[in-house]
């Protein structure tokens, strides 16, 4: 599982990406703020538990002291809805996931647990020390079904991108060709420590331990690869632009079972 490397050329900044989209890296996982307009702005997914202090002094230091108009979630593992129990206390705005993945937000039903030999690295060895859920974001969840535009982001489209869960979704900003993928690919190997820490530019397929099915996982980087981004923001690793990017993406497409599927596939 070797990773398609990347020159530091098409590495993008994460502060700001494209017009109005911004990123903010904390520890191993990324949240994006995407702005409408003045006063009226959008969080893509909500780190890790403890992080609240941290998303909200940088959403502060962008936005002042307006919440956002929503928060819409790429999918429900433990690193991208960790601190939204208590941003929530705070910010009384609607949740949006796809359907699917609407149970695993609601207290209803907890993901089957990792499988920490598929992979390699120490972030695979301690998968099963993860929290697997059910976290509980109660009544101000709402459905977002795909291939519309996202709720209260105009000119952004849902994309459904299973593979990695099943209720999986990426955003895609027609104007700009922006695309924020979550965890349907990555730009560093989420399975090594090493490889966060230093956040080496490469395209890789999604952490292996927690992807639930290959098969829609490799038709999902295939289908985003199709969408031919001009700027891609993803839940692990570094954001990138440029044809390097996207010649990359086309080889991790074209040779996914060879690049990011493991040779013994997680656990059922």
């Amino acid at each position: 599982m070797e990773g398609i490397p990347i020159s530091d050329h098409d590495v993008a900044s994460l502060d700001h990406l494209a017009d109005g989209v911004f990123g903010l890296r904390i520890m191993m996982v990324n949240v994006f703020a995407v702005q409408n307009g003045p006063g009226d702005w959008v969080l893509i997914d909500g780190g890790l538990h403890f992080s609240q202090g941290r998303i909200r002094s940088w959403a502060e230091s962008l936005f002042g002291d307006v919440p956002p108009r929503a928060i819409l979630l790429t999918h429900g593992h433990f690193d991208h809805v960790g601190a939204l129990p208590v941003l929530l206390e705070n910010w009384d705005v609607p949740v949006y996931a796809h359907p699917i993945e609407i149970p695993y937000v609601t207290g209803q039903a907890e993901y089957p647990p990792p499988d920490p030999k598929v992979g390699g690295g120490i972030m695979a060895l301690l998968s099963p020390l993860y929290p697997r859920g059910p976290i509980d974001l109660g009544r101000r969840v709402q459905a977002m079904e795909d291939g519309i535009d996202a709720p209260l982001l105009p000119g952004w489209q849902v994309v459904h991108t299973p593979g990695h869960t099943d209720g999986h979704v990426s955003f895609f900003r027609t104007r700009d060709r922006c695309l924020i993928v979550g965890d349907a690919f990555c730009t560093t190997k989420a399975e090594s420590a090493s490889a966060i820490a230093t956040q080496r530019p490469e395209l890789h397929g999604p952490p292996a331990y927690y992807t639930s099915d290959w098969d829609r996982a490799r038709d999902s980087v295939r289908a985003l690869a199709g969408l031919r981004p001009n700027v891609v923001a993803v839940g692990h690793g570094q954001a990138m632009a440029g044809p390097e990017m996207l010649a990359g993406l086309d080889r991790l497409a074209r040779d996914f079972d060879q690049i990011a599927r493991p040779t013994t596939e997680r656990a059922a």
